[in-house]
Parts: C-alpha cells; sequence; structure tokens
C-alpha cells in the first residue's frame, strides 16, 4: 500500500541510504536510452574528441548546479526539491515549480517509452510476432511498462532502490559494450565523419555542445530530491550526484554521439539490428529497453512527490498522484508519440530555460539569505498565516527573478531556431540565466522582502 505521507521529511531512521545505495539508484535512473538523442545531438555539432569534451563539461556543469541547489537542503531537512521551493515562491506560488517539474518528468519519461516501444516492436520483428499479430506493438508494450511501474511505485523509493539494485551491472556493463562496439570498430569512419550541422565556427558549436548538456543535466532538479532525502547527510549525496548523474549521462552519450557520427543516425531501433547482427542487435536492443525502467520509476516517484505541494492536489493519496503522472504519460508516448520524438531539442531548450533560474533562485535563498536556516514544519503549513506565505501565497521576488531569468536566456539563444546573441558563444544560456536570477533574487529579497517582515527571514 502506497505511503501517502511520503511528501512529508522522512524521519532519521527512514534514511537508511548509504552513498553508494544512492550511487546505485541515481546511475540507474541517468543511464536511459535519451543518451542516444543527447549524443545525436551533439554529434550534429561536433566531430567525437569535440564532442566528447563539450558533453562532460556541460555534464559536469549543470550537475554542479543542481547539486548545490539541492542536495544542502533535501539532506538536511529529508524534503524534496519542490517542497524546498516552498520557501522561495510562496504556498501558493509553488505551483510555478510544480509545473515545470510535472511537464519535464513527462516529456523525459514519453520520450524513454517512444523509445522503448520502437525497441520491443524490433526485437517482435525478429522474433516474427509482428508479422503473426499485423499489429503495432508500440501502444500494448508502453501500457504494460505503466501497468508495471504503479504496484513498485506503492513501494516507493524502497520499490525503486530494489529495482535498480537489479538493473545496475546489467546496464553499465552493455552500455560500456555498445560504446567498444561503436568507438572501436567504427573508428575509421568516426574519424572522418564531419558534423552535418556544424556552423563553420568550431567554438560556437562547442559551447553549444556544452549548453546542451547543460540544459539535459539541469532537469535533475526534478529528480534529485526526492533520493538525495533518503541519505542521513549531505556529504554521503554530493559525490553520488556528480558521478551517478553528471557522469553517467555524457559518458553514456557518447553512444549516441558515435552512431550519429559513423551511422548518421540516433534511433537504436533503426541501426543495431544491422550494425550488430540479429544476436547482438537482441541483446542491445533489449539492454535499452529494460533501461527505461529505473528513470520512469523514479520520475514518476518525482513527479507525485512534487503534485503533492501543488494548491489543490494536496489531500490527494500518493496513489492518485502517481496515476495523474502515468495517465498522460501514457497518451504521450502512444497517441502523441511522433510529436514526442521530433520535439527533443525544443523541450531540452524548454529545460535551459526554466530549470537554471529556479536553480539560481533556491542557490542565493538557501545558502546565501537564509544561511541554510528552514522552518520545516513552515513549508507544510497553508493557511493565512503561514510564514512562507508572502503576499497572499506568492513571494514577488521569486515570480521577477525567474521571470528574468527565463528572459536572459532567450535573449541568448532562441530555443526553437538556436539562433544565439552576443555573449552566448563565452558564457553559454543557462549559465547567465542561473546567476541573473540568483542576483536579481537577493537584492530583492535583502530590499525589499526581508525589510518588509515577509518569508521568515527575521526569523
Amino acid at each position: 500500500m502506497a505511503d501517502d505521507a511520503a511528501s512529508w521529511p522522512l524521519l532519521p531512521a527512514e534514511r537508511t541510504w548509504s552513498a553508494f545505495r544512492l550511487l546505485v539508484v541515481l546511475t540507474v535512473t541517468a543511464a536511459a536510452p535519451w543518451f542516444f538523442i543527447i549524443g545525436g545531438a551533439i554529434g550534429y555539432y561536433l566531430d567525437f574528441p569535440m564532442g566528447t569534451a563539450a558533453m562532460l563539461a556541460g555534464g559536469l556543469i549543470g550537475m554542479g548546479i543542481v547539486t548545490l541547489a539541492v542536495v544542502p537542503v533535501s539532506t538536511r531537512y529529508a524534503i524534496d526539491s519542490v517542497a524546498a521551493a516552498v520557501a522561495q515562491f510562496g504556498t501558493r506560488g509553488i505551483v510555478l515549480v510544480v509545473i515545470p517539474q510535472y511537464l519535464s518528468i513527462l516529456g523525459w519519461n514519453a520520450t524513454l517509452l517512444v523509445f522503448f516501444g520502437k525497441n520491443i516492436e524490433q526485437l517482435a520483428e525478429l522474433a516474427g510476432l509482428s508479422a503473426a499479430t499485423g499489429t503495432s506493438l508500440v501502444p500494448l508494450a508502453t501500457t504494460l511498462v505503466c501497468l508495471i511501474c504503479f504496484p513498485i511505485l506503492r513501494f516507493g523509493a524502497a520499490g525503486i532502490e530494489r529495482v535498480c539494485q537489479t538493473l545496475v551491472v546489467l546496464i553499465l556493463a552493455v552500455g560500456i559494450w555498445l560504446i567498444w562496439l561503436l568507438v572501436g570498430e567504427q573508428q575509421a569512419a568516426i574519424e572522418a565523419a564531419r558534423p552535418a550541422g556544424a556552423s563553420g565556427d568550431l567554438w560556437w558549436d562547442y559551447i553549444t555542445g556544452t549548453e546542451i548538456l547543460i540544459a539535459a543535466n539541469l532537469s535533475w532538479w526534478s529528480y534529485l530530491g526526492a533520493m538525495a532525502r533518503q541519505v542521513p547527510k549531505a556529504s554521503a549525496a554530493v559525490l553520488p550526484s556528480m558521478l551517478g548523474l553528471g557522469l553517467t549521462v555524457p559518458l553514456l552519450s557518447l553512444i549516441g554521439l558515435a552512431s550519429m557520427l559513423a551511422l548518421g543516425q540516433t534511433d537504436p531501433s533503426d541501426w543495431l539490428v544491422t550494425f550488430g547482427g540479429p544476436v547482438h542487435g537482441a541483446i542491445a536492443l533489449g539492454f535499452v529497453a529494460i533501461s527505461n525502467f529505473g528513470t520512469v520509476l523514479a520520475g514518476t516517484y518525482a513527479a507525485a512527490l512534487g503534485l503533492k505541494q501543488a494548491p489543490g492536489l494536496e489531500r490527494l493519496s500518493l496513489n492518485a498522484l502517481i496515476l495523474l503522472s502515468l495517465v498522460p504519460l501514457l497518451v504521450l508516448s502512444t497517441v502523441l508519440a511522433d510529436m514526442v520524438a521530433a520535439r527533443f531539442t525544443t523541450f531540452l531548450a524548454f529545460i535551459g530555460l526554466v530549470f537554471g533560474p529556479i536553480c539560481g533562485i533556491q542557490i542565493a535563498d538557501y545558502l546565501l539569505l537564509r544561511r541554510q536556516r528552514l522552518s520545516l514544519a513552515a513549508l507544510f503549513e497553508r493557511g493565512p498565516e503561514a510564514r512562507y506565505r508572502f503576499w497572499g501565497g506568492y513571494n514577488p521576488a521569486a515570480i521577477l527573478a525567474m521571470a528574468t531569468g527565463c528572459l536572459t536566456y532567450l535573449l541568448l539563444l532562441d530555443p526553437l531556431s538556436y539562433v544565439s546573441r552576443w555573449p552566448y558563444e563565452w558564457t553559454t544560456a543557462s549559465l547567465p540565466a542561473v546567476l541573473v536570477s540568483g542576483g536579481l533574487y537577493w537584492l530583492v529579497t535583502r530590499f525589499w522582502v526581508r525589510p518588509a517582515g515577509k518569508g521568515g527571514y527575521s526569523d
């Protein structure tokens, strides 16, 4: 039975994960088939050496920002990322965080399930099942994943951990094998390849590759708090966060980078069987399919915890919130599968646009303004006298800072066309968005919100 109090702070006795257990969960969460698309996006601009450097730099920078924003508060108070943001956005303004968190997880999970459906259908074709049925297996396969996820999520984080412990060795072993298969056997093709979308300005291409990974890893803000709160102190969560999420994504994205350069495509259902042969192709397709589970589970759990903070949803059970996360996912990954696959780079830009400012605001508030002190009880108060109510439940400082951070991003990089403006080629778009939003939040809070006696800063 689901724990309907799962969104409340965990008790000390419940925080039983070690750094290694957290590392296992985060590694499996990161090792999802999106690395085919992320690496492919980098391969559109950069060759293999420069693409590898850009992915490592962007992955670690993006994860460093998220770790700084989430880990200190989540591990100290045993709360998820969204609950911590009540102190910045207010009891009603928290919806400005819940909505992008929910949409980002929905987008990631839908992308994964589209991959899953294609891979299962390809496996069925190898076995001759598709010809026997005469119908597409994608909707059936996707529905089956959602049905499997629901009973596992009823056990909360414990259920996710059990799945991740089962999958971690298999996922890493097959991932390393795929890298060796592509990089080792296709070395000549990779070295001879010329990125199809290279602008002619190598530095701009490198910064764009770095920006794509920063934006991709900023999305871990949505996931990290729900997992990091399971460990008893920040020192046990920092290294697993940086290695399990910040390093795993760029390393496994080498598969997508290599396949884009060597084969001109990234969808594994299109090339694994042709390139690796029926046996190797079946193993690899099976790996890609299985690797979806840990991430979909972690994302759905984090989304349900976040929805619990939304005004009007706080009384719903965790079971109901899990369903609110799974049912739209099912629609997106079946009825709207083509749209999901076609809009991935725009989706990545949306992540950088939104989560960069959120991270900047949280870093400025918790580490600088509040000096790492919050009222735990006040984070869950919703009445008219709530400490984090600000003005009518909204904090104007957070709204202004978030809007300005988003505008900063848009001024530097158009997320639809990827047309940029100076000084994007020196700063990326996400980093200025983080700095501008955090700096403006600090200024408005220091000289207006705090003197007005709002937000509990005088306590």
